[in-house]
């Protein structure tokens, strides 16, 4: 028996864990079961003709919001031009409202629902012999010209889930994310979330954990993103995986979704300790509103995250994501605002701005009437408005959160943001909101953008509200493309020494002294030698500011008019810049 299980991932770079774990626990020697996968980019005709190619007896489609329509439309494809394929689908999009799904998609034979390794496996067994499906444990099909439909199911030990992933298929994975998952569930029941449709956490073995990986260290990843819904549930569970991890002599970096505020001290001071670049922690504020972390059974410490997030963001080891959502309970524009600024506030490498969704199975979609929620009636059921937000309001924050995924989680503007913000003076939420405003005005919300026409974007932003500041802003940004993707961006209407290769660097014999005198060049690069002009070019680079930019940096609103030296280097993974000192430039 020929089984094929597929799915249309978002992008190109995600993979299917579900996939890989329905394979692995299905797989038996009487059934050939493959797994492909496609984006939502692919053509449907494209999928279908490489689907027709296996000549699968089942085929098993994986629904999410982001490709329920489009596997809709594969299923009835696939039972056109294979009539005889039973059509399974599984995955949460599904798993929730099945019989609306049967009785709209003649194509589907057969629904999973909820965790599908059981579930799959009984049914294949039954199919394979030829056998009725009369029990409807974590299915939903037809019978006698009804639609039956049993409950979601959960798998109880995850042991007993063989690891998915083989030494010999990996190179199919290169260039994607691997991910990996060490526990289901949550130990929170925030209403938004599927995972409040089932109770309590279970856990793999911390052995398993252990080898599985090992395998993932010894086979070279870049990244495994850990799936847990809180990974740092249970300390016994989470803290012996993070020291072996950070233990690990390896270049593999793991991403895990946590809640901050259940750290202890011992963790915290931990992570002052782990080797740079291992860890990537992204942390679910959604709302810093007492009121609104109640209505959606959410219980955040925010002091206490506030700390912590302080604490391990000074160590500049761990990249720190937070997320907030638009759209919850009793959350009007001013009450995101501040939400808003107090998440800013910590200055995490990335704050990413979520539209909520009214998701099939979620307690705050069955609670919609009550607080006046329109929201889109198809897949991803994103929120319209409430009785909090307009959705002119949705739309407006929708604008701010593409300019602030640009401009902010970008990191092209780490330096000079800081002080136009300080300088606008009524807080970082009042920024954006004015930058995006700015944004539509212009027209740049309907245009691709190129990183140096960001640069201008800004400047002439800069330029429209604050013009008494735009030279001093003009010096930033020069330090910001300096010290962002290498220095190799360079617009060209920004201040540089050199405007172009064919001119004179006005401050040439400056520079070609300093670089002549090794004692001083020691001074900031203890081992360097030189080699060539060309090759000190390739990894240094000396710009003279004509503003202050040490007082800049360090928050001075108005630097003064003293040009000061900046040595940048690109011998690491991430530029660095050291200012010189006049006695050992200016001589």
């Amino acid at each position: 028996m020929k089984v094929l299980l597929a799915t249309l991932n978002a992008k190109y770079i995600h993979s299917s864990l579900a996939l890989q774990d329905l394979a692995a626990y299905c797989q038996t020697p009487e059934w050939d079961i493959a797994v492909r996968e496609y984006t939502v980019n692919n053509g449907l005709l494209e999928i279908l003709s490489d689907i027709y190619t296996c000549q699968a007896d089942i085929v098993g489609l994986a629904c999410y919001i982001w490709n329920i329509e489009a596997s809709l439309a594969l299923a009835a494809l696939i039972k056109q031009v294979q009539p005889q394929a039973v059509i399974v689908l599984g995955g949460p999009e599904v798993s929730y409202q099945p019989e609306d799904i049967l009785a709209g998609n003649a194509a589907v034979d057969y629904i999973v629902l909820g965790e599908g390794e059981h579930t799959l496996k009984r049914l294949l067994a039954l199919l394979f012999n030829n056998q009725a499906v009369n029990n409807s444990t974590g299915l939903a099909y037809r019978c006698q010209g009804a639609i039956v439909a049993g409950q979601p199911q959960i798998v109880a030990r995850l042991d007993d889930i063989p690891f998915p992933y083989i030494a010999a298929e990996m190179t199919r994975f290169n260039n994607k994310i691997i991910y990996y998952e060490s526990s289901r569930g949550c130990p929170f029941s925030c209403q938004y979330c599927l995972s409040s449709a089932t109770t309590g956490v279970r856990f793999l073995s911390q052995e398993r954990v252990i080898s599985d990986l090992g395998f993932f260290i010894k086979q070279d990843v870049r990244q495994v993103k850990f799936v847990d819904r809180t990974f740092n549930a249970r300390k016994e569970h989470y803290f012996p995986i993070l020291q072996f991890l950070a233990g690990q002599t390896c270049r593999t970096n793991f991403h895990f979704e946590i809640a901050a505020d259940i750290w202890d001290q011992e963790v915290v001071e931990f992570l002052q300790h782990v080797p740079p670049g291992r860890f990537q922690f992204e942390i679910g504020i959604q709302s810093t509103n007492e009121q609104t972390l109640a209505a959606i059974k959410r219980h955040n410490n925010w002091p206490r995250i506030a700390e912590h997030v302080s604490k391990v963001r000074s160590y500049g080891n761990i990249h720190l994501h937070l997320d907030l959502i638009v759209g919850l309970p009793y959350e009007n524009m001013a009450v995101f605002a501040k939400s808003f600024d107090e998440a800013y506030s910590l200055q995490p490498e990335m704050l990413q701005l979520g539209f909520l969704k009214l998701l099939k199975g979620s307690g705050i979609r069955r609670k919609a009437a009550a607080h006046g929620y329109i929201y889109m009636e198809h897949a991803p059921y994103e929120v319209l408005g409430n009785n909090y937000l307009d959705y002119g309001q949705i739309r407006r924050l929708k604008l701010l959160a593409e300019v602030f995924e640009q401009v902010y989680n970008s990191a092209r503007f780490i330096y000079s943001l800081p002080w136009l913000i300080a300088l606008a003076g009524d807080g970082a939420f009042n920024f954006y909101y004015k930058l995006a405003c700015y944004w539509e005005q212009h027209g740049y919300q309907l245009v691709a953008h190129s990183g140096k026409t960001l640069y201008k974007y800004m400047a002439e932003f800069c330029a429209a509200l604050y013009p008494e500041a735009r030279q001093n802003y003009l010096e930033l940004l020069k330090f910001d493309a300096l010290m962002s993707e290498n220095g190799a961006v360079r617009p060209e209407f920004l201040p540089w020494n050199q405007l172009n290769q064919a001119a004179t660097d006005q401050w040439a014999e400056y520079k070609n002294s300093f670089w002549r005198d090794t004692i001083r060049v020691r001074r900031y690069l203890p081992d360097f030698t030189f080699t060539t002009w060309r090759e000190l070019k390739k990894t240094f680079h000396v710009e003279v500011f004509s503003i202050d930019i040490p007082a800049c940096l360090n928050g001075a609103e108005h630097p003064a008019d003293r040009k000061a030296a900046v040595l940048f280097s690109y011998k690491h993974t991430k530029p660095t810049y050291q200012v010189i000192n006049d006695d050992d430039f200016w001589t």
